[in-house]
């Protein structure tokens, strides 16, 4: 009796080693399939930002700056459907996608999707529409990027391997935010820079918490000021720096670990440029 039970110990324990080992297998396979596939996507962006200077589908008058022997950059070079030719290629491959963020010095350098008639679409899903865990960034589906909205909330997973999302956890300290601050988020159309100013940290269970992601459009001058007080007032350090009404904003959100199983770290930022 003991022996058998020792038997179906084992084979229990065996069992459990292979399904974990099969399941990180799955991690790090889909974790590198994703980094490749990244890295393409913007390889193709770069690719469109330089464009042949005999040719060009720009409709807007820019100042090139050569490159490359027969090549030129036109940054804001649009064609006639009004998209940027750095996106064109890529709108075409998928057209849900909305625009680029990218934060120089972190592994944020992504596309950004959004389904305004299907809610968090993208959460388990990559560029390809194919399932991950690592979804994709994505803006909130109540948000529009071309008006803009007074607040644009950015949603991104924490993954394990520094990917998505997982650099801004180094913006609770100052440190990040002193060597740098800057957040460059593009919509099809044109090219913003942001500039942070907080990082904070909440719970995103129902009634508990900030809920900033519901934050779009201010109704006046007073409820806007109340969303920039909050978010100022949740700070993990003061940046000096209080948007104004009329300003636009962008919340980067993404999973918190030390509010409970439901935590949210974000970081608020105003638009510069």
């Amino acid at each position: 009796m003991k022996k058998s039970l020792y038997i179906l110990m084992i084979v229990v324990l065996l069992a459990v080693f292979v399904v974990s080992a099969f399941m990180v297998g799955n991690y790090l396979l889909d974790g590198k399939a994703q980094e490749d596939r990244y890295n393409d996507l913007s390889q193709i962006k770069e690719n469109a930002q330089t464009q042949p200077s005999e040719s060009s589908e720009s409709t807007q008058d820019t100042t090139p700056t050569q490159t490359a022997p027969g090549y030129e950059m036109a940054p804001g070079a649009v064609g006639e459907d009004g998209i940027l030719l750095d996106y064109k290629e890529l709108y075409d491959m998928n057209n849900d996608l909305a625009g680029w963020i990218k934060i120089e010095g972190t592994k944020i350098d992504y596309p950004v999707m959004q389904t305004p008639d299907e809610k968090d679409y993208y959460l388990y899903r990559n560029f390809d529409k194919e399932d991950s865990v690592r979804g994709c960034i994505y803006a909130r589906e109540e948000c529009d990027l071309n008006k803009p909205s007074d607040n644009v909330t950015i949603y991104g997973h924490r993954m394990a391997d520094g990917s998505m999302f997982a650099d801004l956890a180094a913006y609770t300290e100052k440190s990040a935010w002193d060597n740098n601050n800057l957040i460059f988020f593009d919509t099809l159309r044109e090219y913003h820079t942001y500039q942070i100013f907080a990082v904070f940290k909440t719970s995103a269970n129902i009634g508990e918490g900030f809920s900033y992601h519901q934050f779009v459009d201010a109704e006046n001058e007073e409820e806007f000021d109340e969303f920039v007080a909050t978010c100022k007032d949740l700070a993990f350090y003061d940046t000096g720096i209080t948007p104004k009404y009329g300003d636009k904003l962008i919340c980067l959100s993404t999973c918190e670990y030390t509010t409970g199983d439901n935590g949210r770290l974000v970081v608020a930022a105003v638009r510069i440029s």
